[in-house]
């Protein structure tokens, strides 16, 4: 048996997560994340910890992950264990990358974003480019002939069979993983392991038993859940919440200065962050300072995630 497997299936205790990515400052909407996942986990007796999902490098200095964890502690929201930084655990998606090609799942593929968006793939729900399995056709004639013009990104190739899981706030959940999802890349042309093989990977090995975030993420779950089963993983619980707008509809973004952290800190106190998070999640009346503590007996008494 993997060791990493034992842990997990040994491990009955409740551990919540926060996993940003630092390509800037945290907005209102990251912080609103960090903290309904910080109250399910403390509302349940378990633990919470912080990942930094920093695997570009490019996008993602170290000083930007310095800014969120200071945002996080300026707020009271502190890792329970020690803070995991996924450039730095290379090494260990490898493993679990192998661990797939030895199940014949993993396949090169020389298609780029913009060979995707020319062609007439079919889309997903987000707009997003549904692969046709191009490159999983290609003969070792064709194969061999590519590999001298380009480097390949590596794929999982997924079966024609429905996926299903209960998530926490929206229910029931299927889609066909083959027609609603397609293949998809869990390996970067330039090396870099991608966003789906990583969080897998880290939240089994973390022992991660609750997953809370954005309902953008959704979809990936199905992804995930694939992932878990063929590495073998205890899949968690997924809890997915509604995005928080700016009072004109739109997405927050890092970009926004109005929602960014270095400016919500320069004008406001940990309380009123707290208490505006709170009222925007529609767990309180607009204007109430809140300690952690007090956002934690509101939500104790409030059936929305009960």
């Amino acid at each position: 048996m993997h060791p990493y497997i034992f842990y997990i299936m040994t491990n009955t205790q409740l551990i919540g997560r926060f996993a940003p990515s630092p390509s800037g400052r945290m907005h209102l909407g990251n912080v609103y994340a960090a903290l309904m996942s910080w109250l399910y986990a403390r509302k349940q007796g378990g633990r919470w910890i912080i990942r930094i999902e920093d695997l570009d490098a490019m996008r993602c200095p170290r000083k930007f992950a310095e800014e969120i964890i200071d945002d996080l502690h300026w707020l009271g929201l502190d890792s329970d264990g020690e803070i995991l930084y996924q450039s730095e655990r290379a090494d260990i998606y490898l493993e679990a990358f192998n661990r797939l090609r030895e199940q014949d799942l993993v396949y090169d593929c020389f298609c780029s974003r913009a060979d995707l968006r020319a062609s007439s793939a079919p889309h997903s729900s987000d707009g997003t480019p549904i692969y046709p399995g191009t490159c999983r056709k290609m003969s070792p004639e064709q194969h061999a002939a590519m590999l001298k013009i380009r480097r390949p990104s590596q794929r999982v190739s997924v079966p024609d069979e429905e996926s299903f899981f209960v998530d926490g706030n929206y229910g029931p959940q299927r889609c066909n993983l083959l027609k609603d999802c397609g293949d998809f890349v869990v390996r970067r042309a330039d090396g870099v392991f991608a966003y789906q093989l990583a969080v897998t990977v880290d939240d089994a090995l973390s022992g991660v038993t609750e997953v809370v975030r954005g309902c953008d993420l959704l979809p990936s779950a199905h992804l995930q859940i694939f992932l878990y089963k063929k590495l073998g993983y205890n899949v968690p619980r997924f809890r997915h919440l509604p995005l928080l707008t700016a009072p004109d509809g739109r997405r927050l973004s890092k970009r926004d200065d109005d929602a960014n952290m270095g400016y919500l800190r320069s004008i406001y106190t940990p309380q009123q962050v707290l208490g505006q998070i709170m009222h925007a999640a529609g767990f309180c009346g607009a204007g109430e300072e809140l300690t952690l503590e007090d956002c934690l007996a509101i939500e104790n008494s409030h059936p929305q995630y009960n």
